[in-house]
């Protein structure tokens, strides 16, 4: 695999940063045929063989049931990439279209695919699930919670959950979007289509828009809201229970 030193640093910093990683993990690396997802995978894999530590990586794609099939498509790739992938087959995709009337299908798909990976993690005895999201992901992951749930939060890159018995990692945490695709271009990594009917119908869509319209209005605001996210000034924050 061909990283450019300027992505493996920013790679090296992130794990070194959150301690992703460490001796005797187990860790599944949730392979959604995306190109973050795919390069993270790839990556994990190259980086075992160069790392002083030693880890157990378990690939997993969850078919959502939009489209039979689908699944092979990822398969095949994983393969030609030298990828073992298991492969979980599910209706979430279909079922998320009936709940509440076929609104928030998106929070209800990925809850469902999500509460997966942590049944499927705890069956493989994984200590550790890693998934391919990247600095864009944390800012729009911002900016979903601001503007519709009320709240200031972002997913972390290393998140403890159930007492700390799993973490999820996230090694691409210091990568944009554009360097992924850039990478993964010049190590033949090609990504699947999504076969979600609902893809560029989402709440993220739109936030995704709303900050491309803002990178023009303030060239650079990406990286200054990526900064703030670790640099919270608390006694400048309402405090709940206070009254205008």
């Amino acid at each position: 695999m061909d990283i450019k030193k300027s992505i493996n640093r920013k790679i090296g910093r992130a794990m070194a940063d959150y301690s992703m990683l460490d001796n005797g993990d187990r860790v599944l690396v949730a392979v959604s045929g995306g190109v973050d997802s795919l390069f993270t995978a790839c990556l994990l894999k190259f980086w075992r063989a160069r790392t002083p530590i030693d880890y157990q990586l378990i690939n997993v794609h969850i078919d959502l049931g939009y489209k039979e099939g689908a699944n092979a498509a990822v398969n095949r790739e994983c393969s030609r990439l030298g990828l073992e992938l298991r492969v979980e087959k599910s209706q979430y995709g279909p079922e998320a279209l009936t709940a509440e009337g076929g609104k928030n299908i998106c929070f209800h798909c990925a809850r469902k695919r999500r509460n997966r990976l942590f049944s499927i993690a705890g069956d493989l005895g994984c200590n550790k699930i890693a998934f391919g999201h990247h600095k864009d992901d944390l800012i729009e992951t911002f900016f979903l919670n601001l503007l519709y749930s009320g709240n200031l939060s972002t997913m972390v890159p290393n998140q403890a959950l159930f007492s700390g018995s799993l973490h999820l990692i996230r090694p691409l945490a210091y990568l944009d979007k554009a360097e992924i695709i850039n990478s993964a271009a010049a190590n033949d990594i090609r990504p699947v289509k999504d076969p979600c009917p609902h893809g560029d119908d989402s709440r993220r869509t739109a936030t995704r828009k709303i900050l491309k319209d803002l990178d023009l209005s303030v060239p650079g605001c990406r990286a200054s809201i990526f900064a703030a996210l670790a640099n919270p000034r608390q006694g400048y924050l309402l405090r709940p229970g206070t009254k205008p």
